[in-house]
């Protein structure tokens, strides 16, 4: 293990040194998969702080260029010292240019009216139908998962790095930063609508 190694984990994950040893020894010295360790640990810590009241924060504008589109987002922590963070900021940032690009319509599944979860599940049933009655469950389920996917900030493909969602750069913000942080709510606006 080279302090090299250990430093670049260090600054790319955020998370302690004691942590990263350990996470390189699980992984046998592959830094891929002990960064992979590392995030599923700091997913565990994620679970602990979501509890935590989230308070203080900040309201971020972005106005993409041209400005035909316009996005603002309420994005919440802890502290006030996190909420002033660089950190902290660019997250609200990215987020908000997320926003932009992506066109969410709610922040979580949670967020999804009823009505309109049944209206949705009604559509996938007409077009399921012939189907083996056991996989039409699983079926089902997948639909759903993939409108969520298209119309909640939270589970869209991260427009920076389509490999990871919108919920894994907050787990690895919280991660890093060590408080729980909530997108709260966000409204984005469209010249002419």
């Amino acid at each position: 293990m080279s302090n090299d190694l250990l430093k670049e984990l260090r600054e790319a994950t955020g998370a302690g040194i004691l942590e990263i040893k350990q996470a390189l020894e699980e992984a046998s010295g592959d830094k891929e998969k002990a960064v992979e360790i590392l995030r599923k640990k700091g997913g565990l810590k994620l679970g602990k702080k979501a509890d935590r009241v989230t308070k203080e924060g900040i309201v971020e504008a972005y106005i993409h260029p041209g400005a035909k589109v316009g996005v603002l987002l309420e994005l919440n922590c802890e502290t006030d010292f996190v909420a002033r963070t660089d950190a902290f900021k660019n997250l609200a940032k990215d987020l908000a240019l997320h926003v932009a690009a992506a066109s969410p319509l709610y922040v979580s599944p949670a967020d999804v009216p009823q009505e309109i979860q049944d209206k949705e599940k009604e559509i996938y049933q007409e077009q399921v139908k012939g189907k083996p009655a056991d996989v039409v469950g699983k079926i089902l389920e997948g639909k759903l998962a993939k409108y969520f996917e298209e119309v909640c900030l939270l589970e869209q493909p991260y427009v920076k790095n389509p490999d990871i969602k919108v919920k894994d750069l907050l787990g690895e913000a919280v991660s890093k930063i060590g408080e729980n942080i909530q997108v709260r709510r966000f409204s984005r606006f469209v010249l002419g609508n």
